[in-house]
């Protein structure tokens, strides 16, 4: 179970069409996922409506065979939340989530960010029940 665990709150993205264009964004974080070295094995995208507020945004969810990338756009406040989560379980792929999700942070070009590190699971003990 030990892994990697990455998110970023991105606040005023300087890429405003990735916030509301889904087949791009789709073929951004596919692309950077496999640049990074990562193995998506599936995919699921939501393009949500446009409301009062303005344009709708999009979830959508990476399937890796190291685990996992989602994302939600915010295009009303031209902010991006992203979850990159990898297991080490066999290799560590700690260095291949920091480089997708540099890649992601570059591709959007947020103003502000707030970036997180959790490091999951313990491979030094016994967690049998």
């Amino acid at each position: 179970m030990n892994g990697l665990h990455l998110t970023a709150d991105l606040y005023d993205c300087q890429q405003p069409s990735l916030l509301t264009d889904e087949a791009a964004l789709q073929q951004l974080c596919l692309s950077q996922v496999e640049l990074a070295g990562l193995k998506a094995v599936s995919a699921c995208w939501h393009q949500f409506p446009a409301s009062e507020a303005g344009p709708g945004g999009i979830t959508g969810v990476v399937l890796l065979a190291e685990s996992h990338l989602a994302l939600h756009t915010w295009p009303e406040r031209s902010g991006v939340t992203l979850d990159v989560y990898v297991c080490n379980f066999g290799a560590d792929n700690s260095n291949k989530a920091e480089s997708l999700l540099a890649a992601l942070l570059a591709a959007f070009e947020p103003r502000q960010q707030q970036l997180g590190r959790l490091q999951r699971g313990d491979a030094t003990t016994d967690h049998a029940i």
